[in-house]
């Protein structure tokens, strides 16, 4: 078993504060600010190159739906309390399934994630007509192979019997967003779940034996500070989840309208915020969980644990990944498809979005075909997100470059890393330190060609 102390990081608050950056979590290299319009006959063209391809495929697909927005939020959703708006959503995503089933369909799905909006705001006809779905139109077999089957739950909108139906047709992880148990934020964000609730929704998944349970908290909300976040911790900790994803909130009215409902003077400060996150990440490494990277901590037994061990870690827009380099094809309004060196991104627009797949076109509005040069710094991104140490002879082969010569710009910035104690320098290979790991988002900047002070509103802070 992986145990917490090999894995254990330092906080250095000198160091926390010189590097608490606006940065990208990169889920994506290119991030997507880089994608543009794409024409649909590139895109289908691209597609229709895979077709021959074999190998496991990992599907997910966006429920867009919430009967309540939560303040928060910068998600792709859209509120309402019709429960019978989903029906024809989910006859687009079957349009849109059947378009993508003659290039994708006889790959397994090793990977399956409904995110949203609120996925279990379907019925439990709809989602199981959803399910059917998936099952006819690609090769979705849980009995036959194995893989990471989740959902996203809100515990004020899942019963008993949608965890039962969840789980008979497969899925074996969930996860909750908590964000906070304070009474008082969660009034000012717009989400009240008491303890009590979030409790027994554990109690339920516990009880039909589903592999694991993630939850997902938020710092710097509306009234949080280091005494009331304790106090969220203590009953977070109780509850003992496999994994916990720890996010930094972003502030960002201009962008996100639902955040206009926020007091911008009920946020805590700079300082407390740093304060919140620095107790927060010391806490969990006492209760045994073990710091993932960016944002993600898990069980010392856990998958990803296991996987950072062994060097076999990934990542993807869904965050880390235990599951192997593969093509994730992404269904529903704003999904983003990472296929074959290619990022494909679905309408924002419910309307737009359906008026497409009513002509049974591809949906994709936007993306990049990455160009080599970002293939190559894809790879050595995800090298250190992933591995913690990136190899430039390893590089030098796979992509037949002169690595240190090619990365000589970026060499300089390690350097400087180095003379910090976020990276060590060891002939060839740069390692990621311990406090390096906390601050992995401004150690991968060094490598990024696109970014610019100018683009860092786009993203949050590093802590």
């Amino acid at each position: 078993m992986t145990h917490a102390t090999d894995w254990y990081v330092p906080w250095n608050d000198a160091l926390i504060r010189k590097y608490d950056i606006n940065a990208p979590r990169y889920t994506s290299y290119p991030t997507a600010l880089q994608f543009s319009p794409l024409q649909n006959i590139e895109v289908q063209n691209h597609l229709d190159q895979q077709r021959n391809k074999q190998g496991p495929l990992s599907l997910y697909i966006h429920i867009p739906f919430c009967e309540h927005l939560c303040f928060y939020c910068g998600c792709n959703k859209i509120a309402s309390k019709d429960r019978q708006r989903p029906d024809h959503y989910i006859d687009m995503l079957e349009r849109e399934m059947v378009l993508h089933a003659r290039n994708f369909g006889h790959r397994p799905i090793s990977q399956l994630h409904l995110g949203g909006g609120t996925p279990t705001f379907l019925s439990l006809s709809q989602m199981n007509r959803l399910l059917d779905m998936i099952s006819i139109y690609f090769d979705w077999q849980p009995s036959i192979h194995q893989g990471e089957f989740s959902i996203e739950l809100d515990p004020r909108e899942t019963s008993k019997e949608m965890l039962v139906l969840l789980k008979k047709r497969g899925f074996n992880r969930v996860s909750f967003g908590i964000q906070d148990f304070d009474h008082r934020t969660q009034v000012a964000i717009n989400r009240v779940q008491p303890f009590e609730l979030v409790e027994q929704k554990f109690n339920d998944v516990r009880e039909l034996n589903f592999d694991s349970i993630s939850v997902d908290m938020i710092c710097g909300l509306p009234h949080q500070s280091s005494e009331s976040f304790l106090s969220t911790w203590q009953k977070t900790l109780a509850l003992q989840p496999d994994r916990i994803s720890l996010y930094n909130y972003a502030h960002l009215p201009e962008r996100f309208k639902p955040q206009r409902r926020i007091n911008a003077s009920d946020l805590p400060d700079a300082d407390e915020k740093l304060r919140i996150m620095q107790d927060s990440i010391e806490r969990l490494q006492q209760a045994g969980y073990i710091y993932i990277g960016m944002d993600h901590f898990a069980k010392p037994d856990d998958d990803l644990s296991k996987a950072l061990a062994q060097g076999t870690l990934q990542r993807n827009f869904q965050g880390y990944s235990t599951q192997a380099e593969i093509d994730m094809l992404a269904l529903g309004v704003s999904g983003i498809s990472q296929i074959d060196g290619a990022y494909l991104q679905n309408h924002h627009q419910l309307d737009t979005y359906e008026a497409m797949l009513n002509n049974m076109q591809l949906a994709v509005k936007r993306g990049l075909f990455l160009s080599r040069d970002d293939k190559i710094r894809q790879w050595a991104i995800l090298q250190l997100a992933c591995q913690g140490r990136l190899c430039l002879h390893e590089l030098s082969e796979r992509f037949q470059i002169d690595a240190q010569h090619y990365f000589a710009n970026a060499w300089q910035k390690f350097v400087a890393l180095e003379q910090d104690q976020l990276v060590r320098i060891d002939g060839s290979s740069i390692i990621v330190e311990p406090l390096g790991r906390l601050l992995l988002r401004p150690i991968l900047l060094s490598l990024d060609a696109y970014y610019d002070a100018k683009m860092s509103q786009h993203f949050s802070k590093v802590m």
